[in-house]
């Protein structure tokens, strides 16, 4: 079995962050996105993946290869974005001879049992019950509780279960036939060619397609939701710092995720709060709020805040979205 891991998008909705850090590689609760999906995986079974990488590849290829380096990867370009099926086509001739197939996307994070997903007889797909559905892939379900049609984005949603991003296909030919047919024949929807429709001509063809209900569902997309879903992981056993060293007239509010060498002076940080390695925060109050690598905190009351790797903030209480690499000076 091989897993697809697409990570080629620019994540837009959280710029300037992702200007220059990759949305798979933001820290939650102290771990990348992207570290959470293969992990889920290897514990499933899984050591074979292709990574589809394009905007900061090369980023996310380096903490790959250090990171994991007994797993068998393959780094495969996508130059210009034109979906997710496109996307998956690109790297199809490393994955056409694989009996099964995960697909997972690689900015979300779900809960599921994976090894009763990954050993099922059928192919399936994560799904979860959504207010708005017309902002996501939708599936209609016939009365045998099997997948009848797919729609990406619909105008008049006619189902409120909504696809998460993780795909379990035991058809592997047939679903390189069907995106090969949607590409070749320009079939898109809202401009793009999404996996969506590609399984929706799978369906057509008699394929089975099983629903499997996610537990949680994190589409790290979004800054509200990145700070949701890190204060949810803080909140579990495994994630949150047990053992920190003294900080001087300081207060540790738990739980929290304090990387290595950081100097914490005459603060307050916590709780639900995830800061990088080698990072300062000086007579500030931190909360709910995700800090970066290398990064500079003084006197500053942050909260509901992301803050990139080498960024520096004094003096003013706001909620910010930072990019790596700024520097912003309020004193003055």
């Amino acid at each position: 079995m091989k897993a697809i891991i697409p990570v080629a998008g620019a994540g837009t909705r959280l710029r300037p962050l992702t200007y220059t850090q990759p949305k798979p590689l933001i820290p939650v609760a102290g771990k990348p996105i992207i570290s959470f999906i293969i992990d889920q995986l290897r514990e499933a079974g899984v050591e074979d993946f292709v990574f589809i990488i394009g905007y900061l590849g090369e980023k996310i290829q380096n903490y790959v290869e250090q990171t994991y380096p007994d797993i068998k990867k393959t780094f495969v370009n996508q130059d210009i974005r034109q979906g997710s099926a496109h996307a998956i086509w690109i790297a199809r001739e490393h994955f056409r001879e694989a009996e099964e197939l995960i697909i997972y996307f690689g900015d979300v994070i779900i809960d599921v049992d994976f090894k009763t997903v990954v050993s099922s007889e059928c192919s399936c797909l994560g799904v979860k019950k959504v207010n708005k559905p017309w902002e996501y892939g939708i599936v209609e379900l016939d009365k045998k509780k099997t997948i009848k049609r797919l729609v990406e984005k619909p105008k008049i949603p006619k189902s409120e279960l909504a696809m998460v991003g993780f795909y379990k296909i035991r058809e592997v030919s047939m679903l390189i036939d069907a995106l090969d047919f949607n590409i070749v024949n320009n079939i898109r929807s809202n401009g793009e060619f999404p996996l969506t429709d590609a399984l929706m001509r799978m369906v057509e063809r008699g394929v089975k397609l099983l629903p499997v209900v996610v537990d949680n569902w994190f589409n790290c997309g979004k800054k509200e939701v990145l700070l949701e879903t890190n204060a949810n992981f803080l909140d579990r056993e495994g994630y949150a710092s047990q053992e920190l060293p003294s900080f001087d007239n300081s207060i540790i509010i738990h739980p929290v995720s304090i990387g290595e060498n950081c100097e914490i002076e005459n603060s307050i940080v916590g709780p639900h709060v995830t800061i990088g390695n080698d990072t300062r925060i000086l007579n500030a109050i931190v909360r709910d709020s995700i800090i970066g690598n290398f990064a500079s905190i003084k006197e500053v009351i942050l909260q509901k805040s992301v803050v990139g790797n080498d960024a520096a903030i004094t003096g003013v209480r706001q909620s910010l979205n930072i990019g790596d690499n700024t520097e912003i000076d309020f004193s003055s």
